[in-house]
């Protein structure tokens, strides 16, 4: 009997733990055994601490009210498979599950990647998990020293409720942001960025080749930083072999976007940015991929719609497809 499943993608933005850990740096050892997110302090090299920080910042926790906010809409998705980025540990997205979702999610995946910045990308199921890879250690063969992908691509099984069948197999991503360092050059920063989405995709295109056949039902989601058919996502996207299906396309959206000049083109986007002084850039940077295989088994696509056009809980607007397996 056909079952109906629902499949999406979140960047919730920054899903930080609320714990700033005891700090042990000489110069506060005396005065304080715990810091907070208010605490202001230079890191230096010698310095010795078990804080989270990057470019000598404490790492914050997310607000209460942008975690609740999150929290809702995932609430009201209500999906059966859904992958997030940008959340710092396995007990972070195991904590926001059980306290924000009242633990709608009885399976929940995330492995450590690379970022320094400490995001990760994981998922929240309510269907069984079989095999989970992680292609952190991964390299391009033009860059055989360093880790292609700046997190993780995470591959996941999803199975039937009685374990006894795949269902299909998602890959996680989450690809090279676009933004420079204000102390570096913004031509060449933007250059390095489009060239490492670029090997990135050629690394996705290659692995799931690898683990797929022609007939295989996959997915392949996540924020790719880019607009579907731009020319750093085509190795993945236009290749013959893999033959993807762009699932959200033509997506419904929950409710319309607040007025903007000029509106966005279409309903397909999920991030909006706005350069000081330009109109704002409406882009499908979260996307959801499926294998040709899956294409006729597809029912519908939506984009939750933010209320505030700066964003709520997150600057992405989540995306769900639903599939007639």
């Amino acid at each position: 009997m056909p079952t109906t499943i629902k499949v999406g993608t979140f960047n919730v933005n920054n899903l930080f733990s609320r714990y700033n850990f005891k700090g042990e740096i000489e110069a506060i050892k005396k005065k304080a055994t715990n810091v907070d997110s208010k605490f202001k302090y230079e890191f230096k090299a010698g310095d010795v601490f078990k804080i989270r920080t990057y470019r000598g910042k404490l790492v914050k926790a997310k607000s209460a009210k942008k975690t609740k906010i999150v929290a809702e809409w995932i609430k009201e998705m209500d999906v059966d498979v859904l992958a997030v980025q940008e959340v710092e540990d396995i007990d972070t997205l195991r904590e926001f599950n059980r306290d924000h979702l009242d633990s709608m999610y009885p399976y929940v995946v995330l492995i450590e990647g690379n970022d320094p910045r400490l995001i990760d990308v994981g998922f929240l199921s309510k269907l069984p998990i079989g095999g989970i890879t992680s292609w952190q250690k991964t390299v391009h063969p033009a860059d055989p020293g360093q880790t292609v992908f700046g997190r993780d691509l995470l591959e996941v099984e999803i199975l039937n409720e009685s374990r006894s069948q795949k269902l299909f197999t998602i890959f996680n991503n989450h690809l090279k942001s676009h933004f420079v360092p204000y102390d570096q050059d913004r031509v060449a920063g933007k250059k390095a960025n489009n060239d490492r989405r670029a090997r990135q995709s050629e690394m996705i295109a290659k692995i799931v080749k690898a683990k797929t056949r022609p007939d295989s039902s996959f997915i392949i989601v996540g924020d790719m930083n880019d607009p579907p058919y731009s020319d750093q996502l085509n190795p993945f996207v236009a290749d013959a072999e893999l033959n993807l299906v762009d699932a959200l396309e033509n997506p419904t959206e929950t409710r319309p976007p607040k007025p903007d000049t000029p509106p966005p083109a279409s309903a397909a986007w999920t991030h909006r940015y706005k350069p000081s002084g330009q109109p704002a850039q409406y882009e499908l940077y979260d996307q959801i991929w499926v294998s040709s295989s899956l294409k006729d088994k597809l029912t519908g696509a939506w984009i939750y719609r933010r209320k505030n056009l700066l964003g709520d809980g997150s600057d992405h607007d989540p995306a769900w497809i639903e599939l007639r397996l």
